[in-house]
């Protein structure tokens, strides 16, 4: 389910990328913040063969201002900008505040009015609607990934992501072709071998339980 990717996803690399990274992420967790700039080195240097899908699950109960930030970002995609905004809310996540979401999106060019407030209330439902389907995927904490459908359990790093998605492996190929039967087992084994490194309780994730005892 959660490899598929819908016509309305936010997708940053190659469209025909043979893996697909999905993260459930939340603006103001600051594990997410921390792996956004990964994430994007991981679709950057995968020469077209990784892409990723970035999905909305803002923890409302532990960050305040991650709700309005979802939508905010929304707002921005319908201006055509939505992974700008995106990178620049991880870099200001101390700031999010309306005032604060409406100067980003005029520094992007963007008009600010419609990114916060009523304008981007028509955008609820698309981050309902990722929240619910990461619920249902088994999703608890941000970051959460699933490469091509099977959840990541290692740590956000970028190595082992490498090695999860395929593009790490020693004498890989990395020319650009479809990968064959060869590689799809590679990418497999390389995703077990990177969630063995995962530890018991993952320090790297903004839990939903916790957010809900605080």
């Amino acid at each position: 389910m959660t490899a598929e990717v819908r016509r309305d996803d936010h997708v940053r690399g190659a469209a025909d990328a043979p893996v697909t990274v999905v993260e459930y992420g939340d603006y103001e967790c600051p594990y997410c913040a921390a792996a956004a700039p990964v994430l994007q080195r991981l679709v950057e240097e995968s020469d077209g063969r990784v892409r990723l899908v970035f999905r909305n699950f803002p923890l409302a109960d532990r960050h305040p201002y991650a709700l309005t930030a979802a939508l905010a970002a929304e707002a921005a995609g319908a201006q055509g900008a939505f992974w700008p905004m995106h990178d620049l809310l991880f870099t200001k996540q101390d700031r999010l505040t309306d005032a604060a979401l409406r100067a980003y999106a005029e520094h992007l060019g963007l008009d600010g009015d419609r990114v916060v407030g009523e304008p981007a209330q028509q955008f609820g439902d698309r981050v309902e609607s990722d929240f619910a389907e990461g619920l249902a995927a088994g999703v608890e904490g941000t970051p959460t990934l699933f490469i091509d459908g099977v959840r990541y359990a290692g740590r956000m790093e970028f190595d082992a992501l490498r090695r999860a998605v395929g593009t790490g492996e020693p004498g890989d190929d990395s020319g650009g072709s479809a990968p064959g039967p060869g590689r799809q087992r590679r990418w497999s084994l390389g995703l077990r071998r990177a969630q063995r490194e995962s530890v018991a309780q993952d320090p790297q994730q903004d839990d939903a339980e916790d957010g809900r005892r605080h």
